[in-house]
């Protein structure tokens, strides 16, 4: 799973992958630093993985990941090709959610492509031409379906029936992901497409230090703009972040934190945030030999979610024992679980809770 940091050039993206991905790609001061999208793979912290490795003590511990995009800044006029916007539009169309970073910070060194900070504006150029880019996807759709369409061809008239009432939608200003339609449907003739308004999004608020355990107007005022919709909102300072990310003693990074008046570093909560956007769940594997994460679909069955260890494991399966992470919490031992009767055994068609501990029984 996949998720594109996109926005304006100079808001703070490339910046932010870095601190994300431990990574060193091109950050600076001007337009178009980045050409080639960036790849990270960033682990989800997560308090429960710790807690059960403690009382475990296995030799490894493998959190889960999420895959991180750095995707060069989009323009007004991206989705007719304006600074290089449909290779980048074609990028975003590769991942699976949108992190929308959005310049929230004054700094006279720091150049704005429109002259001056303001994020609702902001917004609304990204959001026009992920759009636009959607319209003529759909057009495009529409005029080879239609010649089928007109000859009677019953498929093909569903398909244009379906496509029609969806590009009035997002003639409207709507998104994709908010267009009212059974699952069939979509599957069938949405889904292929991979609209860019179809993906789930978040913004990531990129503040001031000063505002880092805060907020700030330009924040508030967005938040406020936005709050019909009641959108993902992640508020950071993604140059202290790049500062924090370089520090490597425990003790020592904690004192600057409590400086700075954080609980935990901004990109832990935000890639929490992701995880979450993703429609993901977290289901835990533990053993001497190593306590692992893995992230799951919700509503995904014992079996499928077997099969993400190993496919011989979803072929071959026989139960799952599963004991629900509260009362490994209260308990603090498998052992002690299975003795007070807490430990379930579930079939194929159980679906996997977050927070589970599970041990796939299978035979090949």
């Amino acid at each position: 799973m996949k998720v594109g940091i996109v926005g304006l050039p100079n808001v703070g993206k490339s910046t932010l992958f870095n601190c994300l991905s431990n990574s060193k790609a091109q950050s600076a001061n001007f337009p178009f630093c980045t050409i080639e999208p960036n790849f990270g793979m960033v682990p989800v912290h997560d308090d429960r993985l710790e807690l059960i490795a403690e009382k475990i003590n296995p030799k490894k511990i493998t959190p889960t990941t999420v895959e991180i995009v750095d995707i060069a800044g989009l323009v007004k006029g991206a989705s007719q090709g304006e600074g290089l916007g449909n290779q980048f539009l074609a990028n975003i169309r590769q991942t699976d959610a949108i992190i929308h970073v959005l310049r929230c910070f004054d700094d006279k060194n720091v150049t704005h492509v429109e002259n001056h900070v303001n994020p609702i504006r902001d917004d609304e150029i990204i959001q026009t031409e992920l759009l636009l880019k959607d319209l003529e996807t759909i057009e495009n759709r529409i005029s080879k379906v239609h010649i089928a369409a007109r000859v009677g061809n019953k498929e093909a008239i569903a398909q244009n029936q379906v496509l029609t009432k969806l590009k009035i939608h997002l003639e409207q200003s709507n998104n994709a992901i908010d267009f009212d339609i059974d699952s069939a449907n979509y599957e069938n003739y949405i889904k292929p497409l991979q609209l860019l308004t179809d993906k789930p999004q978040m913004y990531l608020c990129n503040v001031n230090e000063s505002d880092a355990s805060t907020t700030n107007d330009y924040v508030e005022i967005f938040r406020n703009a936005k709050k019909e919709l009641n959108p993902m909102i992640v508020v950071l300072a993604a140059s202290i972040e790049a500062e924090i990310n370089e520090i490597q003693d425990h003790q020592e990074r904690q004192f600057f934190l409590d400086e700075l008046s954080l609980k935990e570093p901004g990109t832990v909560k935000l890639i929490r945030k992701a995880h979450e956007l993703l429609g993901l769940i977290t289901f835990f594997t533990a053993g001497e030999q190593e306590v692992r994460a893995w992230s799951l679909k919700k509503e995904t069955n014992a079996s499928k979610a077997a099969g993400t260890i190993h496919s011989d494991f979803e072929k071959g399966f026989i139960k799952a024992e599963v004991v629900n992470y509260h009362d490994f919490e209260t308990f603090q031992s498998l052992q002690k679980i299975r003795e007070a009767g807490k430990l379930r055994i579930e079939g194929k068609q159980y679906l996997v809770q977050d927070g589970d501990i599970v041990h796939f029984r299978f035979s090949l």
